[in-house]
């Protein structure tokens, strides 16, 4: 989909810190990094096992009760930004829209914002494009650029 361009005063504000947008996307890319679990309990030492588990998927995973804990530790317009920009990022519309998607997103808002967004498959790339729009990059905060 073509963006439509905006002049970069026009960009609409967000109510969600772009840190914090980029510390959930480097979250989730380790979350999306994990392989589905293959010994439920394999009842051996982790040292022994090369601590191959740590890369597996299990329920009481500590990266997604971080993600978890994040989300459900921001206020709503944090968390409605969030939603928003994962929808921009997925093409469900353009920058021009931004009011219109976010406010479907406040419409849509409930308390399971963190389990509707860990299941996106694509959610880390929907943020980063969705923050290109706004023309931000989590490499700038990466290397300090803002």
């Amino acid at each position: 989909m073509a963006r439509e361009p905006v002049e970069a005063a026009d960009l609409p504000e967000l109510s969600i810190s772009p840190e914090k947008v980029c510390f959930i996307v480097v979250k989730v890319r380790e979350f999306d990094a994990k392989d589905e679990q293959t010994i439920p309990d394999s009842g051996s030492n982790p040292s022994d096992d090369h601590m191959y588990s740590v890369l597996e998927d299990n329920p009481d995973d500590p990266v997604v009760e971080e993600i978890t804990s994040l989300i459900d530790d921001m206020n709503v317009d944090e968390q409605v930004d969030l939603v928003a920009l994962a929808w921009l990022g997925r093409g469900d519309g353009t920058i021009a829209e931004w009011a219109d998607i976010r406010a479907e997103a406040a419409r849509a808002h409930n308390n399971k914002t963190a389990e509707y967004l860990l299941g996106l498959p694509l959610l880390a790339d929907y943020l980063e494009e969705a923050l290109s729009q706004f023309d931000m990059s989590c490499a700038d905060f990466e290397l300090g650029r803002l």
